[in-house]
């Protein structure tokens, strides 16, 4: 079946969240910056063991706009704890609530926070990994590659002293270059090409009409960050994804080949998936993700 998301929901229902009772070990809404309610995190931890563990980070979808740390795709990522990776979820600062760039320097404070935070709740954090789907996608790729880049960095979050980068990232079928979008929509035959209207999520993301601010585009996309010394990623698109079409990520393929070595990235096309697929969950497709992170952090 084949699902699009439009701001955060499924065409028919909005997303339910993940049953976690189940986990036993948990820390839930630990607050890891002080400027909005928003900035909250969860962590989980496999069921024995003091680890340290390594940690995957999930980074949640929704538009820019809408999205929850404990969303039902949440539950994917909860499988690696049998795998002994913990798995810490965050809240961010919503495009409804602070535009771009405040969302991904959320993110960043929370991963300081984490390696703040280390020993107290068992976590590897040399070990970290961003994954996410949609604008989850982007801003794990995002995360991947700007470690360096001060822009991104607000000293009002906290826990300057610690390192917000990461060892690996995960990008499933994320927005590249805003402003290509339609006119690749256009191309495929898919529709409504809409995203560089002034209500469109990316626009609210950006705080204007796309086309008003280019430079933010170039800001907001992972492409502009590409360098010889990042982190390896993994991503993965579906052929047939109406909302973000699958050319956002083989642009962002071709510009990767241009200038990093072959063992920086992965790419997938996942045939016959739309966006935000149950086929991107399958216990198939998330033993490859766990084996690239595998790879790369363990």
């Amino acid at each position: 079946m084949n699902q699009s998301y439009k701001l955060g929901k499924l065409t028919d229902q909005e997303f339910p969240l993940a049953d976690v009772s189940v986990v036993k070990r948990k820390s839930l809404d630990l607050q890891y910056a002080h400027l909005s309610t928003a900035q909250k995190l969860d962590i989980y931890l496999p069921e024995v063991g003091q680890g340290p563990f390594p940690v995957i980070l999930y980074i949640h979808g929704g538009g820019f706009a809408e999205g929850d740390k404990r969303d039902i795709h949440l539950l994917s990522y909860l499988k690696a704890l049998e795998k002994d990776y913990a798995v810490a979820s965050v809240n961010y600062r919503l495009s409804g609530e602070a535009v771009f760039p405040a969302g991904i320097q959320d993110v960043k404070a929370a991963i300081r926070w984490l390696r703040a935070h280390r020993e107290k709740y068992l976590l590897d954090t040399d070990r970290i990994a961003a994954c996410g789907g949609s604008s989850g996608g982007n801003f794990a790729a995002m995360v991947c590659l700007t470690d360096h880049v001060p822009y991104f960095d607000d000293e009002s979050l906290g826990n300057m002293d610690y390192s917000c980068s990461v060892s690996a990232a995960v990008d499933f079928f994320g927005p590249i270059d805003f402003l290509t979008m339609d006119e690749q929509l256009k191309e495929s035959g898919y529709g409504p090409a809409d995203h560089g209207q002034a209500d469109s999520p990316e626009s609210r993301y950006l705080g204007a009409r796309l086309s008003d601010v280019p430079l933010k585009v170039a800001l907001a996309s992972p492409m502009t960050y590409i360098h010889k010394d990042m982190p390896p990623i993994l991503i993965q698109h579906g052929r047939l994804d109406t909302l973000v079409p699958v050319q956002q990520s083989i642009l962002f393929v071709e510009k990767l080949i241009e200038i990093v070595p072959a063992d920086k990235f992965e790419f997938d096309i996942i045939e016959g998936a739309g966006h935000g697929d149950p086929l991107f969950e399958t216990e198939h497709n998330m033993n490859r993700v766990f084996e690239f992170l595998d790879k790369h952090l363990k």
